[in-house]
């Protein structure tokens, strides 16, 4: 094998929104798992840590974990992933238990020979070659991504944004809308624009929306 057969095949496919997401089986706190069939009929959060006891990761773990609920509400199920065995997983989940009375109740993949870092790109060797970046892939029960956020080593996520995307994504998909800067539940939605000019007039005299020009519209859900 030449240099550039190895170079590409080392390169991991270019993961694109609404497109597949690289599929894998993994060994993780709750046993073996395999994303195809894992949780078939949810939407699943794959998130990235860098390591198992450190601080910021702790805190994120301990958010992830107090949204449980609101999660479970959305159909959504959380999947976690950093380059440590299985057992300093464990052993983390339970000194977490331990200090700070949270429990952690999704599974967290160990990830020990980088499979799942480097099929979905978490690993950025400009900033460590040995840990994971803080990466979030919003993926539906089609298993396509729909989104995906990257943090650097230092800064902890926000999960105000986390559960927000997550609901203008199913509110988008449920009622064939889009949603506007900032939104938030209850706020008013787009309208997708005519795709024609006798379309466009009709939308200009519309009555059915809040018309701002035949492009803008918006109404509320």
């Amino acid at each position: 094998m030449n240099t550039q057969e190895q170079v590409m095949e080392e390169v991991a496919p270019r993961l694109e929104l609404n497109g597949p997401v690289p599929d894998f089986e993994a060994v993780t706190t709750h046993g073996k798992i395999k994303l195809s069939e894992w949780n078939k009929d949810k939407w699943v959060i794959l998130f990235s840590h860098p390591a198992d006891f450190t601080p910021v990761c702790t805190t994120e773990f301990m958010a992830f974990a107090k949204l449980q609920k609101e999660f479970d509400k959305r159909n959504v199920a959380l999947l976690g992933n950093s380059i440590d065995s299985v057992h300093s997983h464990i052993a983390w989940v339970r000194n977490i238990k331990q200090h700070f009375d949270v429990d952690i109740e999704f599974p967290i993949i160990a990830d020990l020979d980088m499979k799942v870092a480097k099929a979905f790109g978490m690993v950025h060797e400009a900033s460590s070659a040995t840990a994971a970046v803080r990466a979030v892939f919003f993926i539906d029960p089609a298993r396509k991504l729909r989104a995906m956020i990257y943090y650097p080593l230092n800064v902890g996520r926000n999960f105000d944004e986390i559960v927000r995307v997550v609901d203008a994504l199913q509110t988008a998909d449920k009622h064939g809308v889009a949603c506007p800067a900032d939104w938030r539940p209850g706020d008013k939605v787009i309208v997708p624009p005519p795709a024609t000019t006798k379309d466009a007039e009709a939308r200009v005299k519309s009555k059915e929306y809040e018309v701002v020009d035949w492009y803008f519209s918006r109404k509320t859900l």
